[in-house]
Formats: structure tokens, C-alpha cells, sequence
């Protein structure tokens, strides 16, 4: 429920009250920490007429937020039996915690502090104090100078697609661009300051602006985008974190498109960042990661004309335990360097003793994979894809008796919309979960074929998948963002695919948390880095606590990276897990202490 400050209502009084009692507890226990950044309870708190007058500087827009789940919850203000069904239906959708001011995919961020289920506890601890509701850029700079003047712990939430928690933190104030709305687009474009115009088409989208809405708007106008795979995904932790795509074997990542971003700096400015000023912070904002370096208030990156797209889903099955299966997925996987070179990407799976998804109804160990062709080149063709599959699959299962299992031939679609605008989600949410990921190079994958149906064996859960993305390559490696380069992790110009993993957990369950957390980091993904010990892993989609993770997320470019950090952001306004520059702090129950 989205509760305004100005609304009459007990609710805020009661949060304020119960986050005081909670909160000045934990800083009584913690003052032996030398420093940290001010609570509810703390002196360092402002006071309710600083709220208030922030409040009145943002035309009303400042929300004291129940938590949604609250409605469930007799015990709490916002108590309503009729709402309850409603919220629990919606809540594991991304789209519906996208639009909700605190809601995020995954609940263990919100520590299930409550969930939409009467018969376990509901408080607000797991949730911002305050959210911005943000209009403009000018909203977000009050926002980042009353935090940084009162020493708050500040976050940003543009959707809360977000799997590594970073849009979620108790005792915070939290900036929600979702409402930062606008969207436009150009034949040729000139950045600020520039004494030259870039040719072609380009989108200036706000920071509030979501995949499916460009995606749709851009196939309107016969355009196509490099952009993220799930509607739900908004522009600014998109690309800030790199953004894979399907062109991204193409084009290149999201990153490489832009061509300048409005921002909001830690220190109150709202500046224009391109090739011809505020350069450190251009390169640094397109893929140095979110929540890090300043707000994204608006960005403009590169369109393309659309295209044709060919499409076909290919399949392996096999009964559980088959001891050539893993041989089998080896081969498949060291074919996807050959697949780049044709044009081709795949988002493909490997799933173990696996069912309940895809129309699997008994458990398999088997392999699933939707392949693209862009139609770039006349060779391109249904026929041409269609060969290379059969090839593919063949060669892989040469010598066995299982053959692999055409789901849907090669179908041609107009553009990219087309397919995607079936093929999207919805994304699910609601849950308690941890990723993990590594990012694959051709020596990974081609070199030795017992290592890599090894890895795999001991990278897929038993009744789960381990995804393979090919979604790197050529059109990667070649890319050629403006400016020269950016700070998108130098792994990404070696690697071909981008494999993800993920573990979930029943609420409450910390016996659970801990065996499948273990699982996840110790055994999933490092399967994974011994695989490919000199690569790393993509920072949008990794595991939170990801050891040794400023050279896994950033390579060679950390050092520059840092260094920016320590300039635009002396004193941490902006401080996120795990994130350029966040050594200087730490967790410590819901306070953020430096260390």
C-alpha cells in the first residue's frame, strides 16, 4: 500500500514508533562500531519537521510505505481481508512489484519481514523508512542531498528487477524512479557539447521507462533495440550493469549503445555525461554498475532498423541418470563458437531429473534451447538454420541412440517484436532465492570436453537447470562503444555464453537458506570458475556475496573504476553489495557501519 505522507492515517505514527523501538535497540548494541550511517533512533535521524519539509519541497511526493504484504496481517493498520487475495495473487509477479514502491523479486532482500500470509509475522524492518516517488531529476536531487546532508543510507529503485538485492535495504530512503516517465526517438542525434551529430536512429528513454514499452514503441517505427530479455527490465540498472540481449551477439551489450546519460551525482548535480564531457563518468556509468556512481535520469543509446528474425526450438530428452548425456551436452555447448560465427544465439538450458516446466511432465536430464538468426544477410535463411541445428544435434548425438527433438521448425517472424512480444514472460517473483553466474570463453568451451560435461554435471541442481546463454561473441568482442571504450567487465570481450544458476528456499527456512546458499557458491558456481578461472561473471545476474567479485564483475577496469568512485563520491552516499567502491562498509543487522 502506498501511504503519502500527507494522507491522515495512524500508520506512519505506528511505523515510526514501532522503528524506533526496533531500530534504537540495534544502535545501542552497535555503538561500539566507530561509525555509522544514521537510523530511526540514532541522533543523527531527522527530525519529523525535516521530513516534512522535504515532503513539501517534493509536492507531497515523499510515501511512508506499509509493507504490501500488511493487508493480510489483522495485527496491522493497513488490515484489509478483501485485499489480501489480491495482493497474494499478484505478488509473485514481477510486474506487479515493479509498480509497487517497495516490491522486489525476491523476498529474502525484504528479509520475508512480511509476506502476504497471515499465519507469519509482518513488520516493516525489512523495508525502506521513506520512498521518493520521483517525477524529474530535480525529485532525485533533493533526494541524494537531504540523504547525503543527514548521513542516511540511500537507495535507488527504478522496477526491482533486481536479483542481487541492491534496490532493497531497511532504515533507508529509498529513490523510486518508476515514475520518471518519457520516451523519444531521432533519425541522428547530437550529444551535448558535441560539435557533431551521430547518424542513425536513437531512443532517449527516462529512467522509469521499461523493456516493453520501448520494445514496442521501437517496432512501431520499424526499429529494433538491444535490450533486456524480461519486460520488467528498466533502463537504469540495465545498463549501468552491462544489458545482454538477443543482438547482443549482433550489436554488442546495451552498454556499447549509449550515447549520453542525464545523471544525478552523489554530490547534488544533475549533469549531461558523453564523449565530450564528464567523460570518466560516462565510461564509468555504462557498466560500471548501478547504485554506485549517481542516478540515471534519462539515457540515449542506439537503434537499429529491423529486421527479419528466424526462430527454432531444439531439444534433447533423456531418462535421468544417463551416463552419456553429459558427453552429449559438452558437444552441444563447444558447437556455440561455430554458432557465433554464423550469426546465431541461443537461450538454451540444461535441466537434471527435471519437470514441471516446458511441457515436461516426468523427470528428464535433457537440454532446451530457442535459437535466432537475425536476417542480416540473404544466406540467412529458415533452410540455413534449419541445417545447422540438424548438424548441430546430430554430430552431438552421434554414436547414441537418443536423437535430439525438433519442438518448432524454423519459422520466420517480421521483427524482433514478434517474437518477443509472446515470448517475454510474464517473470515470476515472490520468492526467496540467490543467483550465480560465470561468463564462458571459447577456450571453456572448446578446449577439453570432459572437463566441460564435468562442470556442467556438477553445475546443474538435481531438479533443476543450468542456463547457457550464447549471448557474447563477435558482436561483443567487436563492439565499439563512443568514447572509445566503457567499463562494461573486460571478461565480456572473451566470452561466448553467460551461464546462470539458482537456488530457492522456503521463508524462514535458514537451515535451507544456508544448505542452498553453500550449494549455490560452493559447488554450483565453482564448478563454473574452475571452468573458466580467467574469465568472471556478469554483475546484473551473479551471486550477491560473489568472493573476490571487483575482479570477477570488472577485470582490468576496476582499478579506474575505483578510482572515479573515490572522486565523484568521497563520503559513499551511494553504497550497494556488491559494488564499486563498498569496502569501507559493512552490514551489520540492518545498519550500515564503516568499517
Amino acid at each position: 500500500m502506498q501511504i503519502s505522507w500527507s494522507t491522515p492515517s495512524i500508520l506512519c505514527t505506528v511505523i515510526q514508533l514501532l522503528g524506533l523501538t526496533f531500530t534504537s535497540l540495534a544502535y545501542s548494541q552497535n555503538r561500539s562500531y566507530p561509525y555509522c550511517k544514521a537510523i530511526p533512533g540514532s541522533p543523527g535521524w531527522p527530525s519529523t519537521e525535516s521530513w516534512a519539509r522535504l515532503n513539501s519541497s517534493l509536492s507531497g511526493r515523499l510515501i511512508a510505505p506499509s509493507p504490501p504484504g500488511a493487508v493480510c496481517h489483522p495485527a496491522q493498520p493497513t488490515y484489509d481481508p478483501s485485499l489480501c487475495p489480491v495482493i497474494a495473487e499478484n505478488w509473485t509477479t514481477s510486474a506487479w512489484q515493479s509498480a509497487n514502491p517497495v516490491g522486489t523479486i525476491c523476498n529474502n532482500f525484504n528479509n520475508d519481514t512480511c509476506l502476504p500470509n497471515p499465519n507469519v509475522t509482518c513488520s516493516s524492518a525489512g523495508y525502506p523508512v521513506y520512498v521518493i516517488n520521483a517525477t524529474c531529476a530535480e525529485d532525485v536531487k533533493l533526494g541524494v542531498d537531504f540523504a547525503r546532508r543527514h548521513d542516511i543510507r540511500l537507495i535507488v529503485k527504478g522496477t526491482g528487477h533486481d536479483y542481487l538485492g541492491r534496490s532493497a535495504a531497511p532504515n533507508s530512503l529509498s529513490i523510486w524512479t518508476h515514475h520518471i516517465s518519457g520516451l523519444s526517438f531521432q533519425d541522428s542525434f547530437t550529444p551535448k557539447g558535441c560539435k557533431f551529430s551521430i547518424n542513425g536512429p536513437s531512443v532517449t528513454a527516462a529512467a522509469g521507462t521499461q523493456m516493453l514499452e520501448i520494445d514496442y514503441e521501437a517496432h512501431l517505427r520499424n526499429f529494433t533495440i538491444v535490450g533486456g530479455g524480461a519486460g520488467t527490465v528498466g533502463v537504469g540498472g540495465y545498463l549501468t550493469g552491462g544489458g545482454h540481449s538477443a543482438l547482443s551477439s549482433t550489436y554488442g551489450l546495451a552498454a556499447d549503445q549509449v550515447l549520453e546519460m542525464e545523471i544525478v551525482t552523489p554530490g547534488g548535480e544533475i549533469l549531461t555525461i558523453n564523449e565530450c564531457q564528464n567523460t570518466d563518468l560516462f565510461w564509468a556509468m555504462r557498466g560500471g554498475g548501478g547504485s554506485t556512481f549517481g542516478v540515471i535520469t534519462s539515457v540515449t543509446f542506439k537503434a537499429f532498423q529491423s529486421m527479419p528474425f528466424i526462430v527454432a526450438t531444439g531439444a534433447l530428452i533423456f531418462a535421468p541418470g544417463t551416463d552419456v548425456f553429459w558427453d552429449i551436452i559438452a558437444n552441444v555447448l563447444s558447437q556455440y563458437p561455430a554458432l557465433d560465427e554464423q550469426g546465431i544465439m541461443t537461450y538454451s538450458l540444461v535441466a537434471r531429473n527435471f519437470t514441471g516446466q516446458y511441457g515436461i511432465t516426468s523427470p528428464v536430464d535433457g537440454f532446451l534451447g530457442t535459437f535466432m538468426l537475425p536476417v542480416l544477410h540473404p544466406d540467412n535463411t529458415t533452410d540455413s538454420l534449419n541445417t545447422t541445428l540438424w548438424n548441430l544435434f546430430n554430430q552431438a548425438t552421434a554414436g547414441s541412440s537418443v536423437p535430439f527433438t525438433p519442438l518448432v521448425i524454423p519459422q520466420v517472424y517480421p521483427d524482433f517484436w514478434a517474437w518477443y512480444s509472446v515470448n517475454n514472460g510474464p517473470l515470476d517473483a515472490g520468492f526467496d532465492q540467490y543467483i550465480g553466474s560465470r561468463l564462458l570463453d571459447g577456450k571453456a568451451l572448446t578446449q577439453n570436453l570432459t572437463e566441460l560435461a564435468a562442470a556442467f554435471k556438477a553445475a546443474t541442481p538435481y531438479g533443476g537447470a543450468t542456463m547457457a546463454y550464447l549471448v557474447g561473441g563477435k558482436g561483443v568482442m567487436n563492439a565499439k562503444p563512443r568514447g572509445g571504450s566503457d567499463a562494461v567487465g573486460s571478461a565480456w570481450r572473451t566470452a561466448y555464453v553467460h551461464s546462470v544458476v539458482g537456488v530457492q528456499w522456503q521463508p524462514f527456512d535458514k537451515a535451507g537458506e544456508k544448505e542452498q546458499t553453500n550449494l549455490l557458491n560452493d559447488v554450483y558456481i565453482e564448478a563454473l570458475r574452475e571452468l573458466a578461472p580467467s574469465t568472471g561473471a556478469y554483475v546484473n545476474e551473479a551471486y550477491t556475496y560473489e568472493p573476490n567479485f571487483q575482479e570477477t564483475f570488472w577485470g582490468t577496469n576496476y582499478p579506474r573504476l575505483l578510482e572515479i568512485k573515490r572522486r565523484v563520491d568521497p563520503n559513499d552516499v551511494f553504497w550497494c553489495q556488491p559494488c564499486v567502491g563498498n569496502e569501507r562498509w559493512e552490514v551489520i543487522g540492518d545498519m550500515l557501519c564503516r568499517i
